[in-house]
Formats: C-alpha cells, sequence, structure tokens
C-alpha cells in the first residue's frame, strides 16, 4: 500500500503517516486540515464524476469532510487506509443525493485529451469510440460503475476499492474481471474490437 509508515525526513520538515496525522486529528484541527489537503482532490474527483456538475459536488466534497470531522474521533484503523473511510462517506453522501435527487446515477468522464493533433478521421474516429466506451459504461450496473470510477480516475487498490464498498478483496478482483468481460462483449457487439 502507498502508506508510509513510518516519520520520512524532508529538509528541515518531518512528513507524519497517515496513521499518525489521524491520531493527531483527533485532537488537533491542524491536523486533520492536513488530511483535508492531502485528500480533498481525489475525493472531489470521486463525487464530481458521480454527480455531473461542480456545485453539487463541491457542496457534497464540504459535507463529506464536515462528517469526517465530527466522527474523526470514533475513527479505528482495520487495516485500510483512512482515505478508504473517507471514501465511504462520500459514497453513502452521494447514494443518498441520487436518492434525493430520484434519478439514477451516471458516470460522467470528462473529455480531457491533451494528446498532440491528429487526423480528422482519426479524431472522428476516437471520439466515436470513446462515445460507445462512455454508453457501455453506462449500462453497466451501478456498483460496476464505481468500481471502475476507483479504479481508473482514482487509481485505488482492490483493498481500498473494497473497504468502500463494503466487500471482501476478492469481491472485488471477481468483479473487476467480470466487468472488464462484460464491457468487451458489449464493445464487440457495437462494433468495436474483436
Amino acid at each position: 500500500m502507498g502508506v508510509l509508515s513510518y516519520d520520512a525526513p524532508v529538509g528541515d520538515a518531518v512528513i507524519e503517516s497517515e496513521e499518525q496525522l489521524v491520531q493527531r486529528a483527533k485532537h488537533d484541527a491542524a491536523a486533520f486540515g492536513a488530511l483535508y489537503d492531502r485528500y480533498v482532490d481525489k475525493v472531489y474527483n470521486y463525487i464530481y464524476h458521480r454527480v455531473g456538475n461542480h456545485h453539487d459536488a463541491e457542496d457534497l466534497t464540504s459535507r463529506t469532510f464536515h462528517r469526517a470531522l465530527a466522527n474523526v474521533g470514533a475513527y479505528m484503523e482495520r487495516g485500510v487506509p483512512f482515505s478508504a473511510w473517507l471514501f465511504r462517506i462520500a459514497h453513502n453522501l452521494v447514494a443518498n443525493w441520487h436518492r434525493d435527487q430520484g434519478r439514477r446515477p451516471v458516470v460522467s468522464l470528462d473529455e480531457a485529451y491533451s494528446g498532440p493533433p491528429q487526423h480528422p478521421e482519426s479524431e472522428a474516429e476516437h471520439a466515436e469510440e470513446e462515445n460507445a466506451l462512455l454508453e457501455a459504461i453506462r449500462t453497466l450496473p451501478d456498483d460496476r460503475q464505481k468500481l471502475l470510477l476507483f479504479k481508473f480516475s482514482e487509481g485505488m487498490s482492490n483493498l481500498e476499492i473494497a473497504a468502500i464498498l463494503g466487500r471482501t478483496e476478492g469481491a472485488v478482483k471477481s468483479l473487476y474481471h467480470r466487468t472488464l468481460l462484460s464491457l468487451r462483449e458489449e464493445m464487440e457487439r457495437r462494433g468495436w474490437g474483436k
């Protein structure tokens, strides 16, 4: 896992491990601020991809950290990183938001392509394939959409995803494999691949 388990000196500063920051955050608002700085962008990106607009993403990110701050004293490390606990809070808030909105959640992937200019036919084909993939992803059940978002957008490990989704690591591996097979079949059905 990418969590430091020791104090690492950097110049005159010492970078605290996540676990040390969490323990300090139970009594020190500045330590919670360091955790906020470390995770706010990732939490915001996750929420934005689940709700599809900046206003609600900002609101839900704020609520995630308010809830985390209010409950950090009760947080107990159980073999998964603190970030998984944060994403679980965000996941629950997003689920409640969707329930309140009365609509099905949709994964929104930003159209952020910054590669070199391509030939117009190549660009059109790339855009068409990307749209087909987005449509295929949107046909997946909600848990599979979340899995792909955590895996590819946030770069999370299977263990971290398991903690957020309330499943075992083995179940996440299996779900990931089945999800990729389903996507491949759907893309082939749409005329892409083979």
